[in-house]
């Protein structure tokens, strides 16, 4: 597992494509709604509301499956299910560091996942950490833009 470090970007976006997962666990609400209840604390976030877990018929039949959600209050966990191809797509985002290797663990875990590819994207890379400084940097640049006759 990885350790977790202060983080420097606006925050930290998991996406986690898991084939081959236990269909009757693709198809169960409750299990889904177990799965995004537990994960935030896990991670160590805080959970802001009850999951929201929701069924999904789509235009094509065997792309049929569960959809659902938290928010935490450092951001939200997703995910889709869909149990005719034994497939899941899982999002974490969040603005507080966590670790992703855990993160990943627990999805194999409990979802049975075979095989699955992962990335993490740093997220708000321009977010300004200091409004004072952010600020100063505007104010230097009005002047600028003024001073060579910008208005």
């Amino acid at each position: 597992m990885t350790q977790t470090q202060p983080y420097a970007a606006f925050g930290k976006h998991l996406t986690l494509d898991g084939y081959g997962c236990l269909v009757p666990v693709l198809k169960n609400l409750n299990l889904i709604a177990k799965f995004l209840e537990e994960a935030p604390g896990r991670i160590g976030m805080t959970k802001i509301m009850p999951p929201y877990v929701f069924w999904y018929v789509g235009k094509v039949p065997e792309d049929w499956g569960l959809s659902g959600f938290v928010l935490i209050a450092e951001s939200h966990i997703s995910l889709h299910t869909f149990p005719e191809k034994a497939f899941l797509s899982l999002d974490v985002f969040s603005c507080k560091d966590f670790d992703e290797e855990l993160v990943i663990s627990m999805a194999v875990g409990f979802f049975g996942i075979q095989k699955y590819e992962h990335q993490v994207h740093d997220r708000g890379l321009e977010f300004p950490r200091n409004q004072k400084a952010v600020q100063r940097h505007l104010t230097n640049e009005r002047r600028a833009w003024c001073g060579a006759g910008g208005g």
